[in-house]
Parts: structure tokens; sequence; C-alpha cells
């Protein structure tokens, strides 16, 4: 059963992690801004000791130019446009994929690796067919918390066990839904739980719901399991064979 403190406290430790990268991405900043800062203040002085004005002017153009380069810098060869611009995984840049994995498998049957490239395969589909080359070659700008690149096998065997679990998964709950198992507030409170860890799945992935469209999707939800339930108690009544004798049982026979 998953509660709502922990998808909220495993957000606050992807937020934490985050934070700590940029603290450190600050450092950073703040080390190569100082280094600039004394690199110009000897070529100002240089040029006032030279006292060449002309000199000076260039050297301040030289200057900007440098700066407008550093603001403007030119992307990793080999990356891809649509690779650099890809920030679907941003909200856990600085998590280690152990912390990722370990929430998923805790809440659900995937790894963290068959979510990443599910998610990678579904956005990086053309209409020949899935970028797996492309998918396994940059792998790591793609998702922070991988960090080897995959071959295009690799990738297709993810994308495959991702989707033998899914169909495994849900039959394994539409069983249980259909056989009378849970009542139907049990059946609602099951929903409810699954659907907050899926929710924090899609927000982790950028996706902004508001909190009508998530009330919508609840109630829309709860409604189609309502119908399942009706629909199963009618299959499972109206007509049977008994395991012992064969006999085609009716509802009359009930």
């Amino acid at each position: 059963m998953t509660e709502q403190g922990d998808v909220d406290g495993a957000d606050a430790a992807v937020d934490g992690a985050t934070d700590d990268d940029a603290a450190d991405n600050d450092a950073t900043n703040g080390d190569a801004t100082s280094g600039d800062a004394t690199t110009n203040g000897d070529a100002t002085s240089g040029d006032a000791t030279s006292g060449d004005a002309t000199t000076n002017g260039d050297a301040t153009t030289n200057g900007d130019a440098t700066d407008s380069d550093d603001a403007d810098a030119e992307p990793t060869p080999g990356v891809p446009d649509d690779v650099r611009k890809y920030d679907r995984f941003k909200k856990v840049d600085g998590a280690q994929y152990e912390r990722v994995n370990d929430f998923l498998r805790e809440r659900t049957y995937i790894t963290a690796r068959e979510w990443a490239i599910a998610r990678l395969c579904a956005d990086f589909r053309t209409e020949t067919g899935v970028e797996m080359t492309k998918i396994g070659e940059n792998l790591p700008e793609l998702v922070p918390f991988m960090t080897d690149t995959y071959t295009p096998q690799a990738v297709n065997q993810a994308r495959a066990a991702f989707e033998e679990k899914v169909t495994k998964a849900g039959a394994t709950f539409l069983y249980g839904a259909m056989s009378d198992f849970f009542t139907a507030d049990e059946l609602d409170d099951l929903m409810y739980e699954s659907t907050e860890v899926a929710k924090f799945l899609l927000e982790v992935e950028g996706v902004e719901l508001s909190v009508e469209e998530e009330l919508d999707a609840e109630d829309r939800i709860s409604e189609v399991m309502r119908d399942v339930r009706e629909a199963s108690d009618e299959l499972r009544h109206s007509e049977a064979t008994c395991p012992n004798c064969g006999h085609e049982m009716s509802e009359a026979d009930d």
C-alpha cells in the first residue's frame, strides 16, 4: 500500500538532490566569475600602463567577444539538438540510479532502467519506428541517473521487459478486480493508491496536472472500475460450468 507521505517524501528527496547540485553549480559559477574578474583586471592594468587608447579600446572589444563566446557555448560535438533540449527527467537531476530504482521496485514491478527507456522510446518515435540507436548512444545525456550507453539491442530488451511487466501486472490487477476478492470500497482504495504512484511518475517526467484534472481523472477511473465490477458479476453468475460434473449452471440454478 502506498501512502501519500511516501510519495511526498520521495519527492522531497529528489528535490534535495537537485538543490545540492544547484549549490555545486553556484560554487562553480563563483569561481569562474572570480577568474574572469582577475583576467580583466590584468588586461586593464596593462593597457593603462601602455597608455595606448586605441589598444585599450580593442582590448575592451576582445573582452566582449570572449564573454559572448562563453555565453553562447558551442554544443557538445556529436550530440543531436533534440537530445540536448530533452528535459523530461530534469526533476531527478543529481539522483542516483539506486535511489530511483529502489523507489520504483517498492511500488511497481518495473526498474528505473525500464521506466526511463520506455519513456524515451515513446518520445523518440518516428514514422519509421523508435530511434533506438540515438537513445542508446545518448542515454547519459537524456537521463541523469543513467551513466552508461546502450546498444540498440539493449534498448529494445529494456522496452520489451517493460511491456511484458505491464501486461502481466494488468492481467493480475484485472483478475483481482473481477474475481470478487475486493469490495467496492476496497477497490476504490486500491485504485486511489495506484493512481497516486502513477501521477507522481508523470510529474517527475514533467507532466503538470491541475487539481481539477486530477479529480476528473479519479472520477473517471472509479466509474470504469464500477463498470468492470458489474460486468464481472454478470460474467461470473450468468453462466458457469461445474468443475466436477461439467453441468452448465445458469442464474436459475443459483
